[in-house]
């Protein structure tokens, strides 16, 4: 079993920037990719990046390439998602997901509770 616990939503101006945190725990989650993931109201939850524990490997979404960067620090167990030059269409409930890769969410077995990130214009 892996838990997830995210942090480091809230309320931002369009053009800022925020950090997201997911601390994971748990016997084997070190085999697994870390992922992000977005869901906005209405709107199908959308793959933004992944990590694997192991290399660091990262892959983006086309969407948010070149403004978002996705890291983990092994000693905490945490994994980043550094978000820039925000948008309001950024706005969305962002989780934090643990699975073997790639960007479709049924590949990922183990969920946060999300965190809400909202873009004012």
């Amino acid at each position: 079993q892996v838990q997830l616990v995210e942090s480091g939503g809230g309320l931002v101006q369009a053009g800022g920037s925020l950090r997201l945190s997911c601390v994971a725990s748990g016997r084997t989650f070190s085999r697994y990719t870390m992922a992000w993931f977005r869901q906005a109201p209405g709107k199908d939850r959308e793959f933004v990046g992944a990590v694997t524990w192991s290399a660091g490997r990262t892959s983006y979404a086309d969407s948010v390439k070149g403004r978002i960067t996705i890291s983990r620090d092994n000693a905490k167990n945490t994994v980043y998602l550094e978000m820039a030059t925000l948008k309001p269409e950024d706005t969305a409930v962002y989780y934090c997901a643990a699975g073997y890769g790639g960007s479709r969410w049924t590949n990922y077995d183990y969920w946060g509770q999300g965190t809400q990130v909202t873009v004012s214009s």
